[in-house]
């Protein structure tokens, strides 16, 4: 059997993040701010809101008190740094900023770059909530090193980074298929936009596609009264990571029977891997109607790629043009 090696499409994307994290919430970006600001009005701020056996012990190990502790003014000069404390702290986005430790109000600031008048008066506030947090993990460890706080954020970044990439990735999956769609139905058109496709089929009864969050495409046919009736429900799992598909595939599930419930008479999944077992796929999501191989669909010369078009024209009512 050939080698086949496995390129590192991934890790290029995250190489791409990071140059790009660097000058705004990683510890480049904290230095390049001390640098600049005035160094005697940093000091102050760190005897007024950091713990002062903390900022002992971290002078003991050659650093200054701002690489743990958040001052106001270094936020105010560059409110991404608020991205770089929370790496730091080792919360994810979605932990840092949920519900139970009030600082959602703050997301923009590590999102956006740019404080709010409401966050400028409320900076103070979020140095004092997150010096508790660094006291805690300054007097829980044996020393901390620059290039040990860089790694503990990039232990918290990676997670993040791997996530987003998949996001991109079931992204551009779902709009391949749409795109595809769109094409497939062109001569029926009434109106389309980015996110959705109006038509009407041979009957004259008006098609509605759409993206979606749970499905990913949703496909309604508008009835006389102006409800709708749900005809295909599609989830659309791009990644291609092999070993995982079979979470991939529950995930799927999941989104099908709820799609069931709400009255869809069809439930497709669509993969991003090629030449698995449609069969034995079924066994963990037995609401799937078909199973289509992205690759496949998306190539005009595929039997997979005429078996969907055949699908999609029987089930929304269209014909092949001639």
């Amino acid at each position: 059997m050939t080698l086949d090696p496995p390129l590192p499409v991934l890790q290029i994307s995250f190489y791409e993040s990071l140059e790009r994290l660097r000058s705004t919430h990683l510890l480049d970006a904290l230095l390049r701010a001390s640098a600049e600001a005035d160094i005697y009005a940093v000091d102050r701020e760190l005897r007024q809101f950091a713990d002062r056996e903390a900022l002992r012990r971290l002078a003991g190990w050659g650093l200054r008190g701002e690489i743990l502790f958040a001052v106001p003014s270094l936020l105010s000069a560059n409110p991404h740094l608020l991205g770089y404390y929370r790496l730091l702290l080792g919360f994810s986005q979605k932990q840092f900023y949920g519900k139970a430790h009030g600082l959602s109000a703050f997301k923009s600031m590590e999102e956006k770059g740019a404080l709010s008048k409401t966050q400028k008066g409320r900076v103070a506030e979020l140095a004092r909530c997150l010096s508790i947090s660094a006291a805690h993990l300054v007097h829980s460890v044996d020393r901390l090193t620059q290039s040990r706080v860089h790694d503990l954020t990039l232990l918290t970044l990676g997670p993040q980074l791997r996530g987003g990439a998949l996001n991109l990735v079931g992204q551009q999956a779902t709009k391949r298929v749409f795109d595809l769609i769109a094409v497939l139905t062109e001569s029926a058109h009434v109106e389309v936009d980015h996110s959705t496709i109006r038509m009407r089929n041979v009957a004259g009864a008006p098609i509605r596609i759409c993206f979606a969050s749970d499905p990913d495409i949703a496909i309604h046919e508008e009835l006389p009264s102006g409800r709708s009736r749900p005809v295909i429900a599609i989830e659309i799992k791009g990644g291609k990571d092999v070993s995982n598909v079979h979470n991939r595939v529950g995930e799927a599930e999941k989104s099908h029977q709820k799609a069931k419930n709400d009255g869809f008479t069809e439930c497709w999944t669509i993969l991003g891997i090629t030449g698995l077992d449609h069969e034995l796929l079924r066994g963990e999501s037995p609401t799937t109607d078909k199973f289509f191989a992205l690759d496949e669909i998306t190539r005009g010369d595929t039997e997979a790629f005429d078996d969907f078009k055949e699908q999609l024209y029987s089930r929304i009512g269209l014909r092949e043009s001639s």
